[in-house]
């Protein structure tokens, strides 16, 4: 079993930045073993789930949604089991509530299987 716990959210002028932080429970043995595919996702009101970023199958490269290129990074810390999300230059509606997941590669894009973190909300102040 895999437990994600994200912090970090909370309220921003536009142009400003957050950080968001995605600890994974359990050693990373375990996490390793069940062979995970780690990322973000976000939800506005009104709004489908969509992907943020995430970190390739093979853990070696990222994917952004486009429109997100250049102000959000997705970075790691195998150490701590934290995957983290810089987000710079923040507008209105990038206000939503901000999801870590984590699931095997053949699950990832099927949110009935896999992991999901409670979210943390983001609200940007034009």
């Amino acid at each position: 079993q895999v437990q994600l716990v994200e912090s970090g959210g909370g309220l921003v002028q536009s142009g400003g930045s957050l950080r968001l932080s995605c600890t994974i429970d359990g050693s990373t043995t375990t996490i390793s073993g069940q062979n995970l595919v780690l990322g973000w996702h976000r939800q506005a009101p009104g709004k489908q789930r969509e992907l943020v970023a995430r970190f390739t199958a093979n853990g070696l490269g990222t994917n952004y949604l486009d429109s997100l290129k250049g102000r959000f990074t997705i970075s790691k810390d195998a150490g701590k089991n934290t995957i983290y999300l810089q987000m710079n230059n923040l507008r209105p509606e990038d206000t939503g509530v901000y999801f870590c997941r984590a699931a095997p590669m053949y699950q990832y894009y099927n949110p009935d299987f896999g992991y999901w973190g409670r979210g943390t909300q983001v609200t940007v102040s034009a």
